[in-house]
């Protein structure tokens, strides 16, 4: 297995792939964990719960300012029942906006405040993503992970490095199918899908050229 987190870690993740022919494509993942666990942290911190009272968030794209982290078919643990996010939160303007912003602007806020990146937070969540490829991901769970688009049918373009829901068994990954998809979420996830073609259009060109 090989995880990428250098920035920009899809289309880094991406190239490598490209240049290790010999290696299946589907062993390569880059991170979005980090986006992920923000995720949860924001609705766990809006909802007085702890992180591990959430799952089954998703990070759908680019680990960059385009992702879309959404919680459609989220959950979370209160007083004992299983409830959806959208139930639970009751502000459907703010998982709708600002929601979506700070998680996607969050390694920027964490940069401008401590004039550093936030790397604990980060090898947190390599250990995070690490974990669950060897171990695997729990029973009714899924997360989050850069991973190679084909076969998915979520309309993503072939031959992206994107970040889909997955669930992990045995060491092998597997995208997680049928989840409804609404025209807002559409939207965003076909804005992220632009911005890695294009970023993977400019990568190729130096590769090309060197």
């Amino acid at each position: 297995m090989v995880v990428v987190v250098g920035n920009p870690a899809n289309t880094n993740c991406l190239t490598a792939s490209k240049m290790a022919p010999s290696i299946p494509k589907e062993n390569f993942s880059c991170l979005t964990r980090l986006d992920h666990n923000r995720a949860k942290s924001q609705i766990a911190l809006k909802l007085g719960l702890t992180a591990n009272d959430v799952k089954n968030v998703i990070i759908w794209g680019n680990h960059s300012s385009t992702q879309y982290p959404d919680v459609n078919h989220a959950k979370v643990n209160l007083q004992g029942k299983e409830v959806g996010v959208y139930e639970a939160v009751k502000d459907d303007s703010w998982l709708k906006g600002d929601f979506i912003t700070t998680v996607q602007q969050r390694g920027a806020a964490v940069i401008k405040a401590r004039k550093l990146s936030s790397a604990m937070s980060a090898a947190k969540a390599i250990c995070d993503h690490v974990r669950d490829i060897w171990f695997g991901t729990p029973e009714g769970e899924f997360v989050s992970m850069g991973v190679i688009s084909d076969g998915n049918s979520y309309g993503v373009p072939e031959d992206l490095l994107y970040s889909f829901p997955v669930v992990i068994k045995n060491k092998s990954w597997k995208f997680v199918e049928g989840l409804p998809i609404n025209d807002f979420s559409r939207e965003k996830m076909d804005l992220t899908a632009k911005e890695l073609s294009e970023e993977k259009e400019t990568a190729f060109e130096f590769l090309t050229i060197a």
